[in-house]
């Protein structure tokens, strides 16, 4: 059944080193530009993902958090670095057996909260959806030009989908 998550949590992984690829070529004041509606800037958004992500690992994983949302924004090559560690983290995670109904106890939070495994694992992937969109509408405001970065692209990028 985990294997059914790979090609979800691969685009997520592909996408988020996609925008991050974009960024890099962005000179700081386009890296530093928000637009009403979003998280925030769009250095700090890219942060934001893959901070979120590792909570999310850490949740689901029991491992030790290493970066929070709260902590300075670090350079973006920094940043694909950690997305990296992450996408290897979420592959080596989904071959092994997984309870849907799980309980996550979330005690980061004010209070605690119980939480399905299997509804972690929806947020983990429609959180990044979210904050990248945010990041291409800003990039759009701003002219850049880029690439979209639904699934279908995935898919023609990796050659999981194609014309016959």
């Amino acid at each position: 059944m985990n294997e059914a998550l790979l090609d979800p949590f691969r685009h997520d992984a592909w996408a988020t080193r996609e925008l991050i690829g974009i960024c890099r070529g962005l000179p700081p004041e386009q890296l530093e530009a928000t637009a009403p509606g979003t998280y925030g800037s769009v250095h700090r958004t890219l942060h934001h993902i893959i901070s979120a992500e590792d909570y999310y690992r850490h949740l689901l994983a029991g491992v030790e958090r290493k970066w929070r949302s709260t902590d300075p924004a670090p350079p973006l090559d920094e940043l694909a670095r950690r997305a990296e560690e992450l996408a290897a983290s979420w592959e080596a995670s989904l071959t092994e057996p997984f309870d849907p109904d799980r309980i996550v106890v979330d005690e980061d939070r004010e209070g605690r909260l119980e939480i399905r495994a299997g509804v972690l694992l929806a947020q983990a992937l429609t959180h990044g959806t979210d904050h990248r969109t945010q990041v291409l509408a800003i990039l759009t405001r701003l002219g850049v030009e880029h690439p979209d970065l639904d699934a279908w692209d995935y898919g023609r990028a990796t050659g999981r989908v194609r014309s016959i």
